[in-house]
């Protein structure tokens, strides 16, 4: 079998400075910004522990800014990101409680969804991961 990870997500922004900041603002590490050509900027971000990145800027994604849905980030505490998340002025939504966890929804600037996931005490090896 062939090993495959997930390790960059394309989102589709507007405004790629916006994009930038906002996410820098909630944690997330400026790994990459470069323009190669006039045609191309290449910005490449990670959220803090992940393993996984996104990527947006000019020329990478013929998406329309804002229709990223589905991506979802394993947390700690899910109280602890909403209050974070709401303390530098995201659209979030939060906490639901469910049987397969407590989650979070936040939007980017463009409407971009992402959602964040407590896994319930239940779930196998999430204590023996590092923090989040």
């Amino acid at each position: 079998m062939v090993d495959m990870r997930i390790e960059l997500i394309f989102v589709p922004v507007s405004d790629i400075d916006r994009a930038r900041d906002f996410y820098a603002g909630i944690g997330w590490k400026v790994d990459f910004d470069q323009t190669p050509s006039d045609d191309i900027r290449f910005v490449q971000m990670t959220p803090p522990s992940s393993a996984c990145s996104i990527a947006f800027g000019r020329g990478l994604t013929e998406g329309e800014p804002g229709s990223l849905r589905g991506v979802q980030l394993v947390i700690r505490d899910a109280d602890q990101a909403l209050a974070m998340l709401r303390e530098k002025g995201v659209d979030a939504e939060g906490v639901q409680e469910l049987a397969w966890g407590r989650f979070v929804t936040f939007r980017d600037p463009d409407g971009n969804t992402f959602t964040l996931q407590q896994l319930p005490e239940w779930s196998a090896g999430f204590a023996n991961r590092p923090e989040n």
